[in-house]
């Protein structure tokens, strides 16, 4: 009985230590104040750019667009800063809806990561305007 309760003990131990070891999935739609910020890294894992996922942070304020954070990726980085220097502030001060049925351009050159970047973007908008 005693090595019953022991066995028990260490599996329910086990349990706890491998519970609090795995990855935590991050909130998609977070509010901070008045701003919504819809982070896609859960969202988007089968858009691909060039080399990985790219997701993104879209900061949105009273149905306005106010930023677009690229976040951590795999892409080249000479290739990516074109398209930051391009995409970076294309939705910024837009209404939701409307930067949500924009048509972006990808960049020349950058054609796999551009078209990523948007998608992303769009799925942000699109998440943000059926969950809010």
């Amino acid at each position: 009985m005693k090595k019953q309760i022991i066995s028990l003990l260490a599996l329910f131990s086990l349990a706890v230590v491998l519970q609090s070891a795995a990855p935590q999935e991050e909130k998609v739609m977070t509010k901070e104040g008045d701003t919504y910020i819809v982070n896609t890294t859960t969202l988007s894992k089968d858009i691909i750019g060039y080399m990985d996922a790219t997701p993104v942070k879209v900061y949105i304020k009273k149905n306005k667009v106010e930023k677009v954070e690229f976040l951590k990726n795999q892409e080249t980085p000479k290739y990516f800063n074109q398209v930051k220097k391009s995409l970076l502030n294309k939705w910024d001060g837009l209404k939701v809806k409307d930067a949500a049925a924009m048509k972006v351009d990808g960049v020349t050159g950058a054609t796999f990561s551009s078209q990523a970047i948007i998608k992303n973007v769009q799925l942000a908008l699109d998440y943000y305007q059926q969950h809010k």
